[in-house]
């Protein structure tokens, strides 16, 4: 076929047509009218499988040309595309994001459009990159060829050799178009315009960064005239019999064609769209991930294939694999990278995914559109359960009551049923993939109803799911996100609110539950897991969930003066924005688990160790729903003033799933005179395609030997001059009665302390609570930040011992405010140490605004006049923990430099607790402060609650050589109210008497 114009009207066209007819002349016209299409994308073949073919292919990612345009108007219309006229062009790789690569810059919207909503058209200001590639083509792709595209955002338009081969729509849904008679032998040029909006755009509104380009895979693909277009793999299993049964269909052009299905492992032979009975076959799960190598040949192409025989039903409300009810440990999990933007590599990919099964996590939602296909592929063969989703999501359109939202409107119709056609086309043989998910956050309507018609026709052996329609008339299962805990509770029990129409309630109580999001992980948390854990375990209708969500979408971007930090919403002069909620995650951008991390995976821990109190043994659970514990092998260890004295495995005889055990551990464990831990761990005994010999799937513990500690004998007396006042190692001021000095160590504050600087959750407006303003609003409200002392009295008391205490009586409040609190410091020595009691009474009604003012600590804020290197403690850890987090910590004795007990969050925030404390100790410019107490929790920072509070991103913090230590008798919880339910009640903290006391020494 000749090269032609890329021109799409001739010269000729245009002189023929009517002078009647009103001529456009504005400069780009028709690019914006086909931009404004709600069509889908034309030219491209049907979708299809994507397949591991003998076939030639020639990937065609590298560096590229690459010019940006600011709009379809002023982008050049012609010459390019043939590799002429190429003024303004640059290198760019491909697969790429643009903006990453210093093309404009990153944008980030939650739900709102950042432009105006006024579909189908786009906005003017609309960025328009231009790609081209010069490759040669091998005689091995002749006759026939095709080109695939895995993901354009948002909108393309290709040529090949100056010939349109058409445009793509559904930016992370695959495109393929028939080069055959377009390609040449030799020297070939591929041009590919593409748009950062258009129509689509409305439909993929995605809580994430617009980043337009070419992010994934571009692929020129040889097609044998008797190749295999397709394949659809369709292997069940009978957990009754155990009996498999493989029909695998094949066709080319849409029709059936003769192909061989050869298993080797199963000596297994057979023709396509045969079906044969196996009578034992192992199957797949995502506890026990076994696939089956097969191939399905024609005399021209060989495609191989993974076989996972698997079943999914739904009985008795509940979700079953393989004729059992599963539990999904799950996480939502969006395609981010802080450098590329939305181009993960596979390596990173592959890393990412064993990360999550090191954390005992084994499903995941694909948020919000399908992955990079390369991705099912480790599903499987790691073992993950999937819910796929459809590249769809309107959200923007709720602001206006859903008006015009496409789901419910006729004329995008076919553009929605493509996206669910390529969605279930590309990945319907993957084992992991157990439901398809139509989309998410677009309202309700005709056409969502029309995609889920067409899947279950397609492909009836899964279940639909799509959480937008709470009355879920279109799908399987019942889905929420962020439903508390009492409404889930209800839910498990089946005995929520009845829906108004009886047919759809009836039709919803026999569908199982599972929350698609909740815990939001933002920041410091998420809080609250262990109870809904625990409610998903006790109620057979409970699914499980996905956290919202495995990964922050931070871009790393330089700090002046060396490094780098995580920028967020707003960093690149966007118009609008949401701020840092794209930094939302339980790994940070660069994969590194954060607390939240650490504590959900004990949290689901497939297996649960109790310890007996007396050391004589413990008790493990195996909640997993297929695998005994043969995997496993069983150790123990106990320390005592941090060091290992004892250790040793213990034989557990195989405890079959959801079955328990208990095990006597050896007689006569060494007793010390202080504290001891006894840990039991549950470690790998191989080494598994994802973690190492002796990877740590659970724990549990016990300690023995706490005793309560002992205050100093207090014998020392006051001893006062004009200015201060002594008592043992420390000095006063006679002006407040606080201390100034403690041994050696300069003090210069010491007080009362209520608040902390707002965690994302504290900044969020908590769901179904009684008062809409942010819980941070109502601190402010309420003073906490701006707390001040008024002294009341100075005194010297005797003691029994016949030395003298110190006491230092202040009324604490803010201005503007009748409320306050009544702080008593009592002080006694015994010459060396220093022991400090606090007593706290709530004085008046803590009502601000109508409501209850609830605090976020009870505890004492030191400042010292010295930098703190490092901090050891002996209570939980390593990690932090608050009233509702830190599952993952555990009783011990830790050491650590002062930096790494904060948490690095991207919007910096209250963190960096250890609970438990009953001792520390902090070097400080070269002495040791040792701090004990009955429990307590202990935070350490280098810089004030102030600066922590003014910062907005990691560089605003800097040490100012002082050491800030927070000993908290009380904190309250973090919840998840950034998005999602609040803090639990026992885990609130509401205004109440407290009385702590702290012993302090310094020693050289």
């Amino acid at each position: 076929m000749p090269v032609q114009s890329p021109t799409t009207v001739s010269n000729a066209a245009a002189s023929d047509a009517s002078d009647s007819v009103p001529r456009n002349l504005e400069l780009g016209a028709g690019g914006v009218l086909e931009l404004s299409s709600v069509a889908p994308g034309r030219g491209a073949l049907a979708p299809r499988a994507y397949l591991a073919s003998d076939a030639p292919r020639l990937s065609l990612n590298g560096d590229w040309q690459f010019r940006l345009s600011p709009g379809i108007r002023s982008a050049p219309a012609e010459g390019w595309q043939l590799g002429q006229d190429l003024d303004g062009f640059e290198t760019l790789p491909v697969p790429s994001s643009w903006p990453m690569h210093g093309h404009g810059a990153p944008a980030y919207t939650n739900i709102q459009f950042p432009f105006a909503v006024e579909p189908p058209h786009v906005p003017e200001a609309n960025p328009i990159g231009d790609h081209l590639l010069t490759f040669h083509a091998g005689p091995e792709f002749f006759p026939n060829a095709l080109l695939r595209f895995d993901g354009i955002d948002s909108a393309g338009t290709v040529w090949l050799n100056g010939v349109e081969l058409g445009t793509t729509r559904g930016s992370r849904l695959a495109h393929e178009f028939d080069v055959s008679g377009i390609l040449t032998e030799g020297s070939n040029t591929l041009a590919v315009r593409v748009a950062q909006f258009s129509a689509a755009s409305y439909v993929e509104d995605q809580d994430m960064w617009w980043l337009p380009g070419i992010f994934r895979d571009v692929t020129l693909q040889a097609r044998p005239a008797d190749g295999i277009d397709d394949v659809f793999v369709h292997a069940d299993y009978d957990a009754g019999t155990g009996e498999g049964v493989l029909r695998v269909e094949a066709s080319r052009g849409g029709k059936a064609i003769d192909a061989v299905v050869r298993v080797p492992e199963l000596d297994l032979e057979l023709k396509a769209g045969q079906e044969h009975r196996l009578p034992s076959v192992a199957p797949w799960s995502a506890e026990e991930p076994r696939l089956y190598e097969a191939t399905v040949s024609t005399p021209a192409e060989t495609v191989s294939l993974q076989l996972g025989f698997r079943s999914i039903t739904i009985e008795d409300s509940q979700f079953k694999v393989n004729g059992r009810r599963i539990l999904l440990r799950g996480v939502n999990r969006h395609e981010h990278h802080p450098r590329l933007g939305r181009v993960v590599p596979q390596e990173v990919m592959e890393a990412e995914l064993k990360l999550m099964k090191q954390h005992n996590i084994n499903a995941i939602r694909t948020s919000h559109y399908p992955p990079h296909p390369k991705f099912l592929a480790l599903a499987d063969q790691l073992g993950f359960y999937v819910v796929l989703e459809c590249d769809l999501e309107t959200h923007g359109f709720e602001s206006a009551g859903w008006a015009q939202n496409p789901s419910d409107d006729p004329q995008w119709e076919d553009a929605l049923l493509d996206r669910m056609r390529r969605t279930v086309e590309r990945d319907k043989n993957h084992a992991a993939v157990v439901m398809w998910s139509l989309g998410n956050e677009s309202g309700t309507g005709r056409n969502l109803a029309a995609m889920s018609r067409w899947t279950k026709d397609r492909d009836p052996s899964r279940p639909i799911h799509y959480e937008g329609d709470w009355s879920s008339p279109y799908v399987d299962v019942y889905s929420r996100m962020y439903a508390n805990q009492a409404e889930t509770a209800l839910i498990g029990q089946g005995t929520e609110p009845p829906l108004d129409d009886p047919e759809l309630d009836a039709r919803r109580r026999a569908m199982p539950f599972v929350l698609c999001e909740y815990v939001h992980a933002m920041g410091n948390g998420p809080g609250g897991m262990t109870e809904y854990q625990e409610l998903f375990e006790r109620h057979p209708r409970l699914m499980g969930g996905f956290v919202w969500e495995w990964l922050e979408h931070g871009i790393a971007v330089p700090t002046p003066g060396g490094g780098e930090h995580f920028a967020y919403g707003g960093d690149f002069g966007e118009e609008i924005h949401d701020g840092n909620f794209v930094t939302d995650g339980l790994v940070d951008a660069n994969r590194q688990p954060r607390p939240g991390l650490l504590d959900f995976k004990r949290v689901v821990a497939p297996l649960r160790i109790q310890v007996a109190g007396d050391w004589s043994g413990f008790t493990v659970h195996n909640g997993h729903d297929f695998t005994d514990t043969s995997p496993f092998s069983f150790q123990y260890t106990v320390e005592a003033d941090g060091d290992t004295i004892d250790g040793g495995t213990v034989e557990v005889p195989r405890v079959a799933p959801q079955s328990a055990a208990t095990v006597a551990l050896p007689a006569g464990l060494p007793h010390t005179d202080g504290p001891a831990v006894l840990t039991v761990s549950a470690v790998l005994t191989a080494a598994t395609s994802w973690a190492g010999t002796g990877h740590e799937i659970a724990w549990g513990q016990s300690v023995r030997g706490v005793a309560r500690v002992e205050e100093p004998r207090a014998a020392e007396s006051v001893a006062a001059t004009d200015d201060e006042l002594r008592l043992g190692p420390a000095v006063f001021s006679r002006l407040t009665g606080m201390p100034t000095r403690i041994g050696g160590i300069s003090v210069a504050k010491l007080g009362l302390s209520l608040w902390w600087p707002p965690t994302d959750n504290d900044l969020g407006r908590e769901w179904g609570g009684a008062d809409l303003r942010p819980l941070a609003t109502q601190w402010k409200d309420a003073g906490l930040d701006r707390l001040h002392t008024r002294l009341l009295g100075i005194s010297a008391e005797r003691t029994d011992d016949g030395g003298e205490r110190l006491v230092t009586r202040t009324r604490v409040g803010a201005a503007d405010k009748q409320f306050g609190v009544l702080v008593d410091y009592t002080w006694t020595s015994d010459g060396e140490s220093l022991a400090l009691r606090t007593q706290v009474r709530p004085q008046g009604s803590w009502v601000n605004a109508g409501f209850e003012v609830e605090w976020a600590r009870i505890g004492l804020e030191l400042v010292l006049d010295g930098g703190t290197s490092a901090v050891s403690w002996f209570g939980q850890g390593p990690h932090q923990a608050y009233p509702d987090t830190g599952q993952g910590t555990r009783t011990g004795w830790f050491s650590m430099p002062l930096g790494d007990l904060d948490v690095e969050y991207a919007r910096p925030q209250e963190s960096g607790a250890r609970a438990g404390v009953r001792s520390a100790a902090l070097e400080v410019d070269g002495a040791t402060l040792d701090i004990a107490g009955e429990p307590f929790a202990l935070t350490v920072r280098p810089y004030s609650q102030a600066a922590l509070n003014e910062a907005t991103h990691r560089p605003d913090l800097a040490a100012d050589g002082r050491t800030y230590i927070y000993l908290d008798n009380a904190m309250r919880g973090v919840g998840t109210g950034a998005c999602g339910p609040g803090v639990l009640d026992p885990y609130r903290l509401q205004p109440r008497d407290a009385d702590f006391t702290v012993v302090l020494r310094v020693r050289p």
